[in-house]
């Protein structure tokens, strides 16, 4: 199917003159889950550390005709409710695999404020020089139940061979990454431990702008920081979970906050003053990638969907419409649609339909091209944000009410929603095919290409996805895989029917950009 949702791309990123174009006040980085070992050294000097989560009402945060005095005993409360929930998690990682990452990873969170000639290289050189026993990176997360389960964000844990967790009280414990997903940036991990405090989840539909919300988390290495601000906005769509090819199907419906928010933050609590959980703290917008004003955070009815299909099975299970569309409220993208396609669509509200995939939910409902969606469960529906979090917090097989206009009349039906490969029953990790195990896919290598290297076998590695087998063991994509358990491969086919139904150690032989082979393993799922 193809992704319905507009992306940016990395090479977009990294060029200043189109940064300009799409983002023309502010460079949008994901909070570092990874800030730098030389920081985090210096930082270090001033430092020494039966599941029953559930939804809990909002509590009614409207100060009108209250004192400052008052506002600030709620924030009290739940600055301590919140800050023993909340841990530092540090990611180690392999020097070839943070090698792989660091330059990609440093653009994208800070922008490289200083054109390149300086600090952003020295983070570089700082990170492949880090010795084994330093983290790689360190960010926040919340503890979500007394057993200990932790979230976080996916960008904290990416690539670690070990994850160290602290908590408030300086107690420190080795970590299970239990699941990712990319596509929301949440990350779940458990720890061995009893009776730990924890946060509920909020209804985070239930919020409103203007609500008074505290961040709490570790940026910059300053444990348990605690900042106050309010809701500016929801809904946010700021492009970029796409943006480096990592999320296929990114779901974006962002909490903005002006509440300070920092590198070292990132998967963090964001509160109610209450002490409830209403979001997963996941990016700043900013020149520089520090706070000027604005933190997005993962709505915590988003979140909490994810986490749940994680411990349930394993995966993140997602529905979809099973249409390509294009966003009204975009009127570049309208203007650039009509130019290509020689039309007149006209910009506004909406989520204009303009094909469908195999297997279409919504094209077996009645939906068709040109229909402009409104309304998913009566939910409005102004742009691709809305649509994306409305329908991929849901699951294939679920039923939803999408509204249409089509000729100037409204209509209503039900579809159905299905999966990627158009089934609508949920799957677990047992179901899924080889490639999506090792968290790759495979081109084949030109036989010219095999000639000028040297190589008698080979398969070039494509949508290696973050936190799979193969990323774990420093593999990213156009990195040429020669041999697995000692076996040429030639195709997909040939990588799959090595693996296929294959429990026990895996061995893969592979060259890296500069040629360079290697010989590294996993074991397989």
């Amino acid at each position: 199917m193809k992704n319905q949702y507009h992306k940016i791309t990395k090479k977009d990123i990294q060029m200043k003159s189109t940064l300009k174009k799409l983002l023309p006040f502010a460079v949008v980085g994901v909070l570092s889950g990874a800030t730098t070992v030389g920081a985090l050294q210096f930082l270090d000097h001033h430092s020494n550390t039966e599941d029953q989560s559930y939804f809990t009402k909002s509590a009614n945060t409207s100060f009108a005709g209250m004192n400052s005095a008052a506002v600030g005993d709620d924030f009290v409360k739940a600055a301590k409710t919140t800050v023993p929930a909340v841990v530092t998690i540090k990611n180690y990682q392999s020097r070839s695999t943070s090698r792989a990452s660091e330059q990609d990873l440093f653009d994208f969170f800070f922008g490289d404020p200083f054109g390149g000639n300086g600090r952003g290289q020295q983070r570089q050189r700082q990170q492949q020089q880090a010795p084994d026993n330093m983290p790689s990176g360190m960010g926040s997360g919340v503890i979500i139940s007394p057993d200990g389960y932790i979230i976080s964000n996916n960008h904290v844990v990416a690539g670690a061979n070990k994850l160290e967790v602290v908590l408030s009280n300086k107690k420190s414990y080795i970590a299970t990454l239990v699941g990712t997903d990319p596509n929301t940036d949440i990350s779940l991990l458990k720890i061995e431990e009893k009776g730990l405090p924890y946060l509920n989840f909020a209804n985070s539909d239930n919020i409103e702008v203007g609500q008074w919300v505290l961040a709490v988390g570790n940026p910059l290495g300053l444990n348990s920081t605690v900042t106050a601000g309010i809701i500016s906005a929801k809904g946010r769509g700021i492009g970029i979970l796409g943006s480096q090819g990592k999320a296929a199907n990114p779901i974006e419906s962002f909490i903005q906050t002006d509440a300070a928010i920092n590198p070292g933050n990132s998967g963090g609590a964001l509160v109610n003053t209450n002490g409830d959980l209403i979001g997963i703290n996941s990016a700043i917008q900013s020149t520089t990638g520090y706070y000027q004003g604005y933190g997005f955070a993962v709505p915590s009815n988003l979140a909490r969907k994810i986490i749940e299909d994680i411990k349930k099975f394993g995966i993140v299970q997602r529905g979809f419409l099973g249409v390509t569309s294009l966003d009204l409220s975009d009127e570049m993208q309208v203007a650039a649609y009509n130019k290509q396609k020689k039309t007149n669509i006209k910009a506004g509200s909406g989520v204009y339909v303009t094909g469908f995939g195999e297997s279409s939910g919504a094209e077996d409902a009645g939906l068709k091209a040109g229909d402009i969606i409104t309304k998913v469960d009566n939910y409005p529906i102004t742009d691709f944000s809305d649509l994306s979090v409305s329908i991929g917090s849901k699951r294939p097989g679920d039923k939803v009410m999408v509204t249409y206009m089509r000729n100037g009349k409204e209509y209503t039906t039900t579809v159905t929603l299905k999966d990627q490969k158009g089934g609508t029953s949920t799957r677990t990790k047992a179901d899924l095919s080889v490639t999506e195990k090792i968290g790759a896919e495979f081109d084949i290598l030109s036989d010219r290409f095999k000639t000028d290297y040297g190589l008698n076998s080979g398969v070039v590695a494509k949508n290696v996805m973050e936190g799979g087998e193969m990323a774990k063991i420093g593999i990213v994509d156009n990195y040429i895989i020669v041999e697995i358990n000692g076996k040429p491969v030639n195709s997909q086919k040939d990588v799959e029917k090595i693996l296929d139904r294959y429990q026990g150690n895996v061995q893969v032989k592979f060259v890296d950009e500069y040629g360079r082979i290697y010989t590294k393993g996993f074991r397989m799922p």
